[in-house]
């Protein structure tokens, strides 16, 4: 039985993974101003390359990193590459004005920023089902929920240290907060017990044969909805304060506001849609979300400058607009698919990286070609009103999902050990 220590330093990775995982878009202002890493647009995208690499990577091999070492260790390292991202991203303000070791530096702390979230998110989902056996959707939506709140609070901290001229302090208090949980976790037990319901899961992957059976074609309408919906999510997370600050003129501080509305409301939409889906059925929610996402794309692109309001707003929007489409894809899958619901689901957040590859490293060669923002963010909206139209075909006949959060046992294909 786990103690409440644990369940709360479960929560409380959650929080921090949240926080490091948005590090590095929340500092995109910082990576591309004149007068400190002076990047490109499109070295700022490459610096994501190497997280979308690793995490996709991590999160396939955790299945059996867990079954040689077991969940804690899996779990304590992913802390420790998040701990050597933040101390990369440090060591490099020293050498920030000399790319050929900055960028490196750099890229190697994105990298190990992959290698944190493909290990810890999947571990932490697994322990916080196994520590709530009697109220596991609950228990999951709380630590997906401090994951989002952590996504809010990392562009919230950058404008904070920012304004006292010390951006060094994110990654510092990240760094000291990772060595906290490290400390304490490695006194807990932090061992989830076999869930029977995963057994079964994993049993319904073998045939009798004792061959796995293979992904059945209609789950690629899956997969290509969850890369579209990485791809939209992206241009708003790790583009929208550049956006902001370079095409409408307005301050760091606003850009961040902006991009710190757009995760919080990602999260408390979650959180609402998941409350109502008793009354707003969530087929229907699955089918209006994206929707409203293409009219905050183009509400962006048509901002006028000189209107902070407004612009805070619109990308507030786009994120109640992405708020629950990711979580429903998966819930979704997981009803289509009863048979191979941990396989499917483990494919489906792996192709979330793949839209945000494309995204992150994708738009910075446009911009440095000469394509405005608003363009960028008009064509993102034809690509949400797509995702609307395949929301037909992947919901189609289906009732509406049982739950909102995808099952923890099942998210990156990983069952617990």
């Amino acid at each position: 039985m786990a103690t409440q220590v644990e369940k709360r330093t479960v929560y409380a990775a959650g929080l921090v993974q949240g926080i490091a995982l948005v590090t590095f878009p929340a500092a995109s202002t910082i990576f591309t101003a004149p007068d400190k890493y002076h990047l490109s647009h499109t070295q700022y995208g490459t610096l994501f390359l190497p997280l979308v690499i690793t995490s996709i990577s991590t999160s396939l091999l955790g299945t059996g990193l867990t079954g040689r070492f077991g969940r804690k260790r899996v779990y304590l390292l992913g802390l420790v590459a998040d701990l050597v991202s933040m101390l990369l991203l440090i060591a490099s303000r020293v050498v920030m004005t000399d790319q050929t070791v900055a960028v490196p530096l750099l890229l190697a702390a994105t990298a190990c920023v992959g290698v944190g979230f493909g290990l810890t998110v999947p571990a932490l989902n697994t322990l916080t089902a196994a520590f709530s056996p009697e109220a596991v959707d609950r228990s999951v939506l709380v630590l997906n929920a401090l994951l989002g709140l952590g996504t809010a609070l990392a562009p919230v901290f950058v404008a904070i240290f920012g304004g006292l001229g010390f951006w060094e302090g994110l990654p510092l208090l990240v760094a000291l907060l990772l060595l906290v949980l490290l400390i304490v976790s490695l006194g807990l037990s932090l061992e989830a017990a076999p869930a029977p319901q995963s057994a079964q899961a994993q049993g319904r992957l073998e045939g009798r044969t004792g061959r796995r059976t293979s992904i059945p074609g209609p789950f690629w309408v899956f997969a290509g909805f969850t890369v579209l919906y990485g791809f939209c999510e992206t241009v708003n997370g790790n583009w929208s304060q550049l956006m902001l600050t370079e095409h409408l003129g307005l301050t760091a501080a606003v850009a961040s506001l902006a991009l710190t509305a757009f995760w919080a409301v990602v999260t408390a939409g979650r959180v609402l849609f998941a409350a109502i889906q008793r009354w707003v059925p969530s087929r229907l929610t699955y089918h209006v979300l994206p929707f409203v996402l293409a009219a905050a794309f183009l509400l962006i692109a048509a901002l006028p400058r000189d209107t902070p309001v407004l612009s805070v707003l619109a990308f507030a929007l786009a994120g109640l607009g992405c708020s629950a489409l990711l979580p429903l894809t998966i819930s979704f899958g997981q009803e289509r698919f009863p048979a191979l619901a941990g396989k499917v689901a483990g494919g489906i957040v792996a192709c979330y990286p793949i839209g945000f590859g494309v995204a992150a490293f994708g738009v910075g060669p446009l911009r440095d070609h000469g394509v405005a923002f608003p363009a960028i963010f008009a064509a993102s909206a034809v690509v949400a009103s797509i995702m609307g139209a395949l929301s037909f075909v992947v919901a189609q006949g289906r009732p509406s999902p049982t739950h909102l959060p995808p099952r923890p046992s099942q998210i990156g294909g990983v069952a617990p050990s």
